[in-house]
């Protein structure tokens, strides 16, 4: 019978009191995932990592090391593995993408906590109110970040620079009160407002003009491509602004409009308590 000899590795990485670096236990784990035995090789002073990076002629640690050949940092193992790696200068809709999900799902379960249905128009306005309010929160973490790149293509803020900076809180305060359903004399104006510059200033930075942006809509350090997410938050805004400011001039006897009183889901049990 032949036995196979465990696959082993070793792997060289910092290990300190007060810094224990991230990529080396991910490439720790990364190889023990894929079947290695790993030696692992703590470098526990700086004086340690410069003397190890000066012998190997590398520059950064961690490093892996299969059958004697040093394969590299985390990166270099995922490349080794066949895995992907992540280009971070490289564009992607899933940051736009994420927040819709949840704003989605919080939505249909304020629906459901308040009138014991998911699917209602309510929780359609909620998706859209609270959706502009977490985009204007990532934002404002580095408003002058986002104001810079906001400049690359909105048409009112390459007119009036302060715009950029109070782009964010207009959109966080029409969300709100979107969601709260009130002063929609108020919020509904401002959505309509920023939310057509906005699609009219996307449409002619990318469909007339070609321009290959990227998109301020989750914040400046985004690499969300301008295009046609950026261009759905807009017009998502606009119709939202539109449905509450129809529902509102056809009064609150208007069809199909989810918002009801509270004395009349009292009423009707959709927040009882059942002991």
């Amino acid at each position: 019978m032949t036995h196979t000899s465990p696959k082993t590795a070793i792997l060289y990485r910092m290990v300190m009191d007060k810094h224990i670096c991230p990529y080396g236990l991910q490439a720790r784990a990364l190889l023990r995932s894929k079947g290695y035995s790993v030696d692992d090789r703590w470098l526990t002073s700086r004086e340690a990592v410069e003397a190890f990076k000066a012998e190997h002629g590398v520059k950064t640690t961690p490093q892996a090391f299969i059958d004697g050949r040093r394969i590299g940092g985390y990166d270099d193992l995922r490349r080794h593995f066949g895995l992907k790696v992540r280009d971070p200068k490289a564009t992607t809709y899933t940051p736009v993408l994420v927040v819709f999900a949840v704003t989605a799902m919080m939505a249909m379960a304020l629906s459901q906590a308040a009138y014991g249905n998911a699917f209602t128009l309510r929780a359609g306005e909620w998706f859209i109110g609270l959706s502009m309010m977490v985009l204007a929160m990532l934002k404002l973490q580095n408003i002058q970040g986002f104001a810079t790149m906001f400049l690359n293509y909105d048409l009112l803020a390459q007119r009036w620079v302060p715009y950029g900076k109070v782009y964010p809180f207009a959109e966080l305060g029409a969300g709100a009160l979107m969601v709260a359903g009130v002063l929609t004399w108020v919020s509904a104006p401002v959505a309509l407002f920023i939310g057509g510059i906005g699609a009219v200033s996307v449409l002619k930075a990318v469909y007339i003009d070609g321009r290959e942006l990227k998109c301020a809509c989750v914040g400046g350090d985004s690499s969300v491509p301008l295009g046609f997410l950026s261009l759905t938050e807009n017009l998502m805004m606009i119709a939202m602004a539109t449905w509450m400011l129809a529902m509102t001039l056809a009064g609150p006897g208007a069809v199909g409009h989810a918002m009801a009183p509270m004395a009349e889901l009292a009423s009707t049990g959709a927040w009882s308590i059942t002991p």
